[in-house]
């Protein structure tokens, strides 16, 4: 199947998100087709299409990956940390024992100048798994 990686990237920010709104995306192996699974049983596409009742078969639609399945949550901190802002490793560390981490983490960010280097690390990062994962699934993926 072939796929925009757009596509494939939006969806992924999608399953990404968190607080208000879950939802699962999901790509049909047969067609590339994008799907969208939102909280509460409000099944929809995110053009308003229906759901196919058989989104659930894994023998025909994948379910694509969040940040936790990618292991890009603390992993992905901790070597941006060691790269960029070794002399902080410590204080992330024990940031990341806490809830609340990513905020205090933004925090530190802001006083070192380093929110932009961490966006661009992050997004390299993101990319990289992703196009990764899609080759692992036998995604042909187009630019």
């Amino acid at each position: 199947m072939r796929v925009k990686f757009g596509d494939i990237l939006q969806a992924f920010e999608f399953a990404d998100i968190s607080g208000v709104v879950e939802c699962r995306t999901f790509v049909c192996r047969q067609t590339g087709k994008i799907y969208y699974q939102f909280d509460q049983d409000d099944l929809q596409e995110l053009e308003d299409d229906e759901l196919p009742d058989d989104i659930e078969d894994e023998t025909k639609y994948l379910q694509i990956p969040n940040s936790r399945d990618l292991d890009l949550g603390k992993p992905l901190v901790i070597a941006f940390v060691r790269e960029f802002l070794p002399n902080d490793l410590d204080d992330v560390r024990y940031i990341f024992s806490k809830r609340g981490a990513y905020q205090k983490f933004k925090g530190l960010l802001s006083r070192r100048g380093a929110i932009d280097a961490w966006h661009d690390y992050r997004n390299k990062a993101r990319e990289r798994a992703l196009r990764d994962w899609c080759e692992i699934q036998a995604i042909e993926i187009t630019d």
